[in-house]
């Protein structure tokens, strides 16, 4: 038995499996992430959706607030429910809690307490209401809580603290969209308050939006841009598991140090074998091992790149990416020899087809052992060692007819292997050509036009097989089972 070859391609077949592993590692990297965004997005709608029927049941039935006040209350359930969904979108914990007690907080944020102030009247920027709620509780600041007014207003006040009184003065006296009375009524408000302006902080929302007509299309849009992120994460999530330049020339570096390893013990055992010690090795064993050692290294490097890329970027598994790159290197060596008048054509034709065959019974083994043992790379390394070791035998001990049976055996096993890749590629081709339909009908159930996605999900629900009776297919089946 030719231990030295078993080792070597067991060696090889090693960092195939390995960098299969690595592949397999993003692969699963990709399918948690995108069962997780599920996950992420759906709870945000739906969070999104509870705010919302909290703002219609609890306050625009009821008329809380009345007319002059009801959107207060509307900004505050917005502000929990659209903070509490960004975060969940992006797989995070909520931590907005609205308070509904008419203290002097409105919500919490984590364990940051927040008095909110949503109001338009004078044109004070909502400021003369914060002054009003400080008057009543004059410690609320220094105990660490925090003043949020609207985005837009937010922004005003923003522009007229970094702006110098010089150019105030440039301003329209009282009229226009910044005016000089409001620069100097954001001043006086810190200055007489001793407000720092870090104590105070925009709202997600501007005034305009968390009124009572403007509040559903309000919602409307953050679930697009809910939807929008969600697409990014995704997208990142895609990118994220996607082969690289870096890791491959990591994974080239890894298979170079650990060929030129293997290539290194084979040389020493080669030169025990022989009957020396290694103490009485000479400066040419040392040479000789070293430049081995050194070749196995360069092998080892380009066997590495070229699995990960083949494995990568064409449809070609470890095992064979690895039986592959041992047969270029061995059919490139004979043909060196052949150029050099070392071996005749006949003798090049002859050796290329056993060590093809070779890598490909080191291929065919190593795939067994992964299937019967699903240990990463050891699974491949048995099945490696015992298939090549049975396969040595029968090449080395079996008479010419088993030889004969044997290879054809072998060549059962490429016709069935090639039968069933043209099956696996129809099959691939039928996979994704059902995956865009599916797509484009779980699409068509989420379309913004209602109607649209009633009849998208008509449609879903049929083409996953479920029975005409079943679906509600209109107003009254609809109306009749929610309320019969």
């Amino acid at each position: 038995m030719e231990t030295e070859k078993i080792l070597k391609s067991s060696q090889e077949q090693a960092v195939g499996a390995w960098i299969n592993y690595l592949n397999q590692v993003r692969l699963d990297r990709l399918s948690e992430a995108l069962v997780k965004q599920n996950e992420n997005l759906e709870t945000a709608i739906k969070t999104l959706d509870t705010a919302f029927a909290t703002i219609k049941n609890n306050i625009i039935l009821r008329n809380r607030g009345g007319e002059k006040g009801m959107h207060g209350f509307i900004a505050e359930i917005a502000e929990c429910g659209i903070g509490n969904a960004r975060k969940q979108i992006i797989g995070k914990a909520e931590d907005y809690v609205w308070i509904n007690d008419n203290g002097p907080d409105d919500f919490l944020r984590g364990s940051e307490k927040i008095q909110q102030k949503f109001v338009q009247s004078g044109g004070h920027l909502s400021l003369r209401a914060v002054a009003e709620h400080l008057h009543n509780y004059p410690q609320y600041l220094n105990d660490g809580h925090k003043y949020q007014i609207p985005k837009d207003h937010y922004d005003k006040v923003m522009a007229y603290l970094r702006m110098s009184a010089d150019d105030a003065n440039k301003l329209p006296t009282s009229t226009g969209e910044l005016s000089r009375r409001q620069w100097q009524e954001v001043h006086d408000f810190f200055e007489s308050n001793n407000i720092a302006p870090d104590k105070l902080e925009p709202a997600i929302l501007e005034y305009s939006e968390v009124q009572q007509g403007r509040i559903t299309d309000t919602i409307d849009i953050e679930k697009k841009h809910l939807q929008e992120i969600d697409r990014k994460k995704r997208e990142s999530a895609y990118q994220d598991s996607k082969p690289t330049m870096s890791e491959g020339i990591k994974v080239a570096g890894v298979a170079a140090v650990t060929e030129g390893l293997t290539t290194f013990t084979v040389s020493v055992i080669r030169k025990r074998k022989s009957g020396k010690r290694i103490k009485d090795f000479e400066q040419k064993d040392w040479l000789e091992i070293s430049g081995e050692s050194a070749k196995g290294t360069i092998k080892g490097g380009i066997r590495g790149i070229s699995i990960y890329g083949l494995t990568n970027y064409t449809a070609t598994p470890a095992f064979v990416a690895s039986a592959i790159t041992t047969a270029s290197f061995g059919v490139a060596e004979q043909a060196y020899l052949l150029r050099n008048g070392v071996i005749n054509e006949v003798q090049f034709i002859e050796n290329s087809e056993m060590l093809c065959l070779d890598a490909a019974v080191s291929a065919l083994s190593s795939f067994a052992g992964q299937v019967l043992i699903p240990i990463p790379i050891v699974g491949a390394v048995i099945g490696n060692a015992v298939g090549s070791m049975f396969y040595q035998i029968g090449k080395d001990s079996l008479s010419k007819k088993e030889r004969d049976l044997f290879n054809k055996y072998l060549d059962e096993i490429n016709d069935y292997d090639q039968k069933l890749s043209a099956e696996y590629h129809l099959y691939i081709e039928q996979l994704n050509r059902c995956f865009v339909e599916f797509t484009e009908l779980v699409s068509a159930s989420f379309d913004p036009d209602f109607k649209k996605a009633f009849e998208g999900s008509i449609s879903l629900a049929r083409y996953m097989g479920v029975s005409d009776d079943e679906i509600l297919k209109d107003y009254d089946e609809v109306a009749s089972y929610f309320l019969d």
